[in-house]
């Protein structure tokens, strides 16, 4: 038996490197009966164990999935009762912003962050294509930008495409596994292409008429560059459910709630209709952005279900 990590992830096949090179793996049909919901029981970025096959030194079989420090996950869109594990073992994840073409909103960012948030995964920012934008789109993006920065979180202005930014993020994404996510279009595989150009990975322009990007990607995957760097570069994602969690553990994974929470008059408090309630008043005042407590709101109400 071999230890491994999961490279590539097709849906039936996967990519596994191990000591004695790259294998081409089915998964064992009693990972799939595990109690795993998920579309996916394996993901890029697990460390799995693999049976060599005694007839194709080439392929083997994942006979087990390695306990993980973490992963990204989502409902799916199609299958909402199932999950999908975008990918796991991820030491930073970098989420693409664009204003335009293809619009990222603060309600998908902040799905993002939650998800992100519940199973400890540092997320950078990254707002791209700031070559393309006019003076009042630059100022509303920086807007937007002061909203995450306020929080806490990391934030950079990039152009992939005109290489604004590369060398300084290179050099945060030394020695570690960084994922690059976002919205199809949002310059994921450009990104990837401008920090290590010979990975030629394929991109497309924007639907005109839906201003939609493209799936360019169509698979999760990793890439080992120099400087011990790993990237996995991830289909684009439309839609973001967020899993599992009760209504009380939801403000938890809004940063600027922590610190207010305490001063709510009831513990328990969901910061709805709850009188005295710290957030609210935060919120009234300024101190948390509208936009962060309607993505609160939205998520309370659609994954959680607080109605009476």
């Amino acid at each position: 038996m071999l230890e491994g990590i999961v490279y590539r992830s097709t849906g039936s096949w996967y990519l596994v490197k191990t000591d004695d090179g790259f294998l081409n793996c089915r998964i064992k049909g009693k990972i799939r009966l595990q109690g795993i919901k998920s579309t996916n029981p394996v993901a890029v970025g697990d460390r799995v164990a693999v049976d060599k096959d005694p007839k194709d030194s080439s392929q083997g079989v994942i006979s087990d999935i390695l306990e993980r420090k973490n992963y990204i996950i989502r409902r799916s869109v199609n299958l909402s009762k199932q999950t999908h594990i975008i990918a796991a073992n991820i030491d930073q994840v970098f989420l693409l912003v664009t204003l335009n073409n293809p619009v990222t909103t603060f309600a998908f960012i902040d799905r993002f962050l939650v998800s992100a948030e519940a199973y400890g995964i540092p997320v950078i920012l990254l707002f791209n294509k700031m070559d393309s934008y006019n003076e009042g789109e630059r100022q509303a993006l920086e807007e937007m930008q002061a909203v995450y920065g306020k929080i806490g979180y990391e934030t950079r202005f990039i152009s992939a495409l005109a290489q604004q930014g590369v060398d300084d993020l290179k050099k945060a994404m030394g020695g570690k596994v960084s994922m690059f996510s976002g919205h199809s279009g949002v310059g994921k595989s450009t990104l990837a292409n401008a920090i290590a150009p010979d990975l030629d990975l394929k991109t497309a322009t924007i639907s005109s008429s839906h201003s939609q990007g493209q799936h360019t990607t169509t698979f999760a995957e990793m890439f080992d560059l120099d400087a011990n760097i790993r990237i996995i570069d991830t289909p684009g994602i439309r839609g973001f459910g967020v899993v599992d969690m009760s209504p009380t553990e939801l403000a938890d994974y809004f940063l600027e709630f922590l610190p207010l929470q305490e001063g709510c008059k009831f513990h328990n408090c969901l910061h709805v209709e709850e009188p005295k309630c710290a957030i609210k008043q935060a919120v009234a005042e300024g101190q948390i952005a509208e936009s962060r407590y309607d993505s609160y709101l939205k998520l309370l109400e659609e994954d959680t279900p607080y109605r009476k």
